[in-house]
C-alpha cells in the first residue's frame, strides 16, 4: 500500500509542480512521473541536511519541492 502511496503523492507533486512553473511543464504524465522522481529527490535532499518528513502534507510538499527542482533542470536541458 505504501508503494500506491507513493506514487499518488508523487503524481499530484508532478501536477503541482507543473502549475508552480507556470508552463514549464512536459504533458501531465511526464509531469507525474517527474514528481514521483521529484519524490525521491526532495527526500533524499532532506535526509541529508537531517530533517525528517512525516505525514502527507509534509511528504507532498517534498516531493513538489524536489518535482520544481528536476522541472526546472529538465527546462535548463530542453533549451540546449
Amino acid at each position: 500500500m505504501n508503494i500506491v502511496f507513493f506514487l499518488i503523492i508523487g503524481a499530484i507533486a508532478g501536477w503541482l509542480a507543473a502549475k508552480v512553473m507556470q508552463g514549464r511543464g512536459f504533458g501531465l504524465w511526464i509531469n507525474m512521473g517527474l514528481g514521483v522522481i521529484g519524490a525521491v529527490l526532495g527526500g533524499t535532499l532532506l535526509e541529508q541536511l537531517g530533517m525528517q518528513v512525516e505525514g502527507p502534507i509534509e511528504q507532498l510538499l517534498t516531493a513538489t519541492v524536489g518535482a520544481v527542482i528536476l522541472l526546472w533542470l529538465a527546462g535548463l536541458i530542453k533549451k540546449q
